[in-house]
């Protein structure tokens, strides 16, 4: 063997680090195999079971400082959470009247977001007041009782949401039977507290970006104040003129106009010279909208009276002035001149030669209930006149919030026409006047005349229904009522003038003091969320909680704040699906409130029950 063959030949004799023989690369092929089984055995241990994951999930996300870029994706604050629940929690408790489950979901989805906003200030305050935080453990102990707990409670106070609301159901005469899908109602709250946190935290990123960007021309105080006053503005004009004004109402006035152009199934152009719509009329039937021509096209006809009074009837009176007017009487004051149309059409008619003459104040879309109208035409053989003016096409809750202050003055521009045509006749060839509405109507009626005093000088009786808590006169009667008497029933300067019921056949007997005329009637039923909504809901309590309550308002209701407003804004939604007299449903009361208000000389009490039998079993005009 050469030199060269022996320094390139391999050295047995060298260590392992000469290079490993046969015997060595075995060795260190097990040594390989062992460790690699050792660190899947090792990782295996090591590696966490489900439970230990799911631990671990509950643990580390929730007090780790995330990077301000995440605002969106940022980890609910546990303070948020727990007071989004305790508000969905309370939302479950019931209301006024009886709601399907999917407004149980809306409401609680709303409310939860409440909660979570107070909670998440609450929660700042104290992180921006008070340096000392909880440990880790206690925070880790939190959130697994939260956990644990909440998806329990929440299914077993579902659970206990649909026994009230059947126990509800019965108060108010309805089948206890009712679907009340309990998953959903969890679903639907999440999502909408899902959706509100997305678009607040898409809001609060937007604001931080700005503040960011005009940090870099401006000093921080101002920049941090001009871009909190441009976030603010920006979300009030897009939900104010964007969202609302653009959405909302644009959307409600397209199917309203598109409804006033329209007749409802049965409805016919009456035949009567005394009806607006009718021959000789002043505003032409196509010109009448929905509503008016509903109300015009369904007056009772000379005939059915004479067949249900038993003696000679009149045709009915029945004129309606709506919104849009004939260009022969418009002016730069509309409603102005939509009263002196009424009067007009008045005289045409030969309302003033009536005994009774009725202004009806109208809701937002311009309705007059048939059971108050036909009730006073029934009781007085068709000697009636009724009189109305439209100043909207638009839905009530609409109404209310664009164009409540014209409910008011195109009432009172109407009155005022009506009594100086009055006071040119004789005394003693005078209708009675009375005024009427339900509703905004009703709101529409007191808003003419301001006070108690100034209803009772101006008219000879007034029957009102359903007013709305914002209603001037009724404001006045259930802060100055006699004292020991529940909101829901005030008696007023020992009943002497105005009396509510619910019942009317009973609650009008109340008090036992002589009842003097002129007589006002408001028929305002425990349960109408109509009644008593009010922003005051979101922070005080309401007195028409206080004992005793309703006949038919369940001792399980409560106040929470923020719940108990959310909670009666969707009862009015639900109002009319409940039977009289319960909700804002008033049926055939009017019969026995007109009986009261005023009555024909020869009209009996047989009489009031045989006309209450009549207009509660015909078939509803609307």
């Amino acid at each position: 063997m050469t030199s060269t063959d022996r320094n390139t030949s391999p050295d047995r004799s060298a260590g392992p680090a000469s290079g490993p023989g046969p015997d060595t690369a075995k060795t260190t092929d097990a040594a390989a195999r062992t460790t690699t089984e050792s660190d899947i055995r090792a990782d295996a241990r090591a590696a966490p079971r489900p439970a230990a994951r799911l631990l671990a999930f509950a643990r580390r996300p929730y007090w780790d400082r995330p990077d301000p870029a995440y605002r969106i994706r940022r980890w609910p604050d546990l303070t948020a959470l727990l007071l989004a629940t305790v508000f969905f929690w309370s939302s479950l408790t019931p209301s006024l009247v009886p709601r399907p489950w999917y407004l149980q979901g809306i409401v609680g989805g709303i409310t939860a977001a409440i909660g979570y906003a107070l909670g998440s200030t609450l929660a700042w305050l104290f992180r921006a007041l008070v340096r000392r935080r909880p440990s880790e453990k206690a925070r880790t102990r939190c959130w697994q009782a939260y956990w644990l707990l909440s998806p329990v409670l929440a299914v077993w106070l579902i659970s206990e949401s649909a026994r009230m609301q059947r126990q509800l159901r019965v108060l108010q005469g309805l089948p206890p039977t009712l679907t009340w899908h309990t998953p959903m109602i969890a679903l639907i709250a999440l999502g909408l507290l899902l959706t509100a946190l997305l678009v607040a935290r898409s809001v609060r990123l937007g604001a931080v970006t700005l503040i960011r960007l005009l940090g870099k021309l401006l000093p921080r105080p101002v920049a941090f104040a001009v871009g909190a006053t441009l976030s603010a503005l920006v979300v009030l004009v897009g939900v104010r003129d964007v969202v609302f004004d653009r959405g909302v109402v644009d959307l409600a006035d397209r199917i309203a106009e598109a409804t006033n152009d329209g007749t409802k199934d049965g409805i016919r152009r009456p035949a009567s010279r005394h009806v607006t719509g009718g021959p000789g009329s002043l505003v032409p039937w196509q010109d009448l909208g929905y509503q008016g021509r509903n109300f015009t096209g369904s007056t009772p006809t000379r005939s059915a009276l004479t067949a249900w009074t038993g003696r000679p009837a009149r045709e009915p009176v029945r004129v309606y002035v709506p919104s849009a007017l004939p260009a022969a009487f418009t002016d730069d004051r509309p409603f102005a001149a939509q009263a002196r149309l009424a009067v007009r059409e008045l005289e045409r008619t030969g309302a003033f030669d009536r005994a009774v003459l009725a202004v009806a104040g109208t809701t937002g879309t311009g309705w007059i209930d048939p059971n108050v109208a036909e009730a006073l035409e029934y009781m007085y053989g068709g000697d009636t006149a009724i009189v109305a003016v439209q100043y909207s096409y638009l839905p009530s809750w609409v109404s209310f919030l664009v164009d409540k202050e014209k409910a008011g003055q195109a009432t009172r521009a109407l009155l005022d026409a009506v009594r100086a045509r009055l006071d040119t006749l004789p005394a003693d060839r005078r209708p009675k006047l009375v005024v009427t509405g339900e509703s905004l109507g009703a709101y529409a009626v007191e808003a003419s005349f301001g006070t108690a005093d100034a209803l009772l000088a101006g008219t000879d009786g007034a029957l009102l229904m359903g007013p709305p808590h914002f209603s001037p006169i009724s404001r006045e009667i259930r802060r100055d009522r006699d004292p020991g008497s529940p909101v829901w029933r005030p008696e007023y300067r020992g009943g002497a003038h105005i009396r509510f019921a619910q019942f009317p056949r009973t609650d009008l007997e109340r008090p036992a003091a002589d009842w003097e005329r002129p007589r006002a009637v408001y028929l305002q039923n425990a349960s109408d969320p109509v009644v008593w909504w009010s922003p005051e809901l979101l922070l005080d309590r309401p007195e028409w909680l206080d004992e005793p309550l309703g006949p038919d308002v369940t001792p399980e209701i409560g106040w929470f704040p923020f719940v108990a407003f959310w909670q009666t804004s969707v009862d009015m939604t639900v109002s009319y699906g409940v039977d009289a007299p319960h909700g804002h449903r008033y049926g055939a009361g009017a019969v026995d409130g007109w009986a009261a208000v005023l009555p024909p000389p020869d009209w009996t009490a047989a009489d009031t029950t045989r006309l209450r039998a009549f207009i509660r079993h015909r078939k509803a005009a609307y």
